[in-house]
């Protein structure tokens, strides 16, 4: 039992010198909001860096759904498990290029079975009959490749390339609210100032016609295991 008090006291005390290190009612300048959480006592492993952001649309009107992808400048941070679903010629391309598995039909069955070990599955166009039927599977997990975020395509060499170099997709939840992983904390200031105004300049780019109004509205950086801040948009430049 004491042992357990210990690690509880620890932590209370990690969080009371968080606390003195942030200002709640502050919104902070990009850039002074990055340093605060990297000065934040580290936990033993190398925290996520994320974004939530509030956009101005109704997320209830078809035509105002937000989905889209940005190539992050620096990368996440992460190592990126790519299946590639395809036939003939193009699964020598994936797999020159790092895919970490590639098939058809044999890992088509594997993920029947319940194999979702990997991050991001990409398929070309001829593979999507057998992927649809995945559906109950991929679907919950985020995992059906879509060709709007680029994992349905013929150009199997770029997709894989591009999500092992850091393409991530985004998308608006029931809220309006876009939740994405930006980086690590270990990666430099402007290494995760950068990648922020990446994602920014996609979510503007990927703004629907029928969205009236402020449509960047409000955004929260955090730590893993850190607080979260709100950001002033105008420290970030357009």
């Amino acid at each position: 039992m004491m042992d357990k008090h210990k690690k509880l006291e620890k932590k209370t005390k990690r969080f009371q010198q968080i606390d003195k290190l942030f200002s709640r009612e502050k919104t902070y300048e990009v850039g002074e909001a990055i340093g605060v959480l990297q000065k934040c006592p580290p936990p033993k492993f190398d925290q996520s860096i994320e974004v939530a952001l509030k956009i101005g649309i109704d997320p209830k009107k078809s035509d105002q759904q937000v989905r889209s992808t940005v190539l992050l400048p620096n990368g996440i941070g992460k190592k990126v498990v790519v299946v590639v679903l395809v036939k003939g010629e193009k699964a020598k391309e994936a797999l020159a290029v790092g895919a970490d598995f590639v098939g058809d039909q044999d890992l088509i069955e594997k993920i029947k079975g319940g194999w979702t070990d990997f991050d991001t599955l990409l398929a070309t166009p001829d593979m999507m009959r057998e992927v649809g039927k995945l559906g109950r599977i991929l679907g919950p997990r985020g995992l059906m490749p879509t060709p709007k975020a680029g994992t349905v395509t013929t150009d199997v060499k770029k997709g894989v390339e591009d999500l092992k170099k850091g393409k991530i997709e985004f998308k608006v939840d029931k809220y309006g609210v876009i939740n994405n992983l930006i980086g690590k904390i270990s990666f430099t200031k402007e290494h995760l100032v950068e990648n922020i105004k990446a994602f920014l300049q996609a979510v503007v780019r990927a703004k629907p016609a029928t969205a009236k109004g402020h449509y960047l509205q409000s955004l929260f950086i955090s730590s893993t295991m850190g607080p979260g801040l709100k950001i002033d948009l105008n420290s970030i430049s357009n």
